[in-house]
């Protein structure tokens, strides 16, 4: 799955276009290295979201095409 895809998904970031203008900007790392919006996430890389003065670092648990609000806490994991 594309990686703005699965921002959005997982709802780390709410929007695909705020998710894709995040990753032009150079503000998400895949495994370390800089990620491009169309790289594949596969289940066990760690991503690391850059808001601001805050960073998240989450590890991929599970990828799925669609899942319910509550459930999307499942797909991931805060490192």
């Amino acid at each position: 799955m594309r990686l703005d895809k699965y921002l959005k998904i997982s709802r780390l970031i709410k929007r695909r276009t705020v998710a894709n203008e995040a990753c032009d900007a150079g503000r998400v790392l895949v495994n370390g290295k800089t990620a491009k919006a169309s790289l594949n996430v596969k289940a066990g890389d760690v991503i690391e979201i850059q808001f601001g003065t805050k960073s998240v670092k989450v590890e991929v648990l599970d990828i799925q095409e669609t899942v319910k609000k509550d459930e999307a806490k499942e797909l991931y994991k805060y490192l």
